[in-house]
């Protein structure tokens, strides 16, 4: 059997993902959302009831400390995120989802559902469990 690399496919199957969502119901109402931006504010959004900092973003989805940075400057210029200071720790600024970002973030989720549905239609629980167990498998292997 001929295989392209597992790399190769895993980063086709992001972008066809990333295309997806760029061409979702919910970009319609705010254009100057990016795909990463609306990973971030469905994290945030989905975690109302902690306190969530840069660091938390570079590890929940595996990027640098200078990306994070970055995303975060241009997502507070669009009126996505503010940053906020916290009373234990003056350097620390958490992040909290603007009221713009909570009303996106409801078109997200709807979206995202859809989504996800797509991507598993026909696994079985058996095969889902297998596929998330080879996904970390993976990540294991190369941090």
């Amino acid at each position: 059997m001929n295989r392209k690399p597992i790399g190769i496919e895993l980063r086709s199957l992001e972008n066809l993902i990333m295309r997806r969502f760029a061409n979702a119901d919910h970009k319609k109402h705010i254009d100057s959302v990016t795909g990463t931006n609306g990973w971030i504010i469905g994290f945030l959004a989905n975690n109302p009831d902690k306190d969530i900092y840069q660091k938390d973003l570079e590890e929940q989805f595996t990027i640098t400390r200078s990306t994070v940075s970055k995303v975060l400057i241009l997502m507070e210029k669009k009126g996505l995120i503010e940053r906020r200071g916290v009373p234990n720790d003056s350097r620390l600024k958490k992040l909290v989802l603007t009221d713009k970002a909570w009303k996106l973030s409801e078109a997200m989720k709807e979206n995202g559902e859809k989504l996800n549905a797509a991507l598993i239609k026909g696994f079985t629980e058996e095969e889902l469990e297998a596929l998330y167990s080879y996904i970390q498998r993976m990540k294991d292997n190369i941090t």
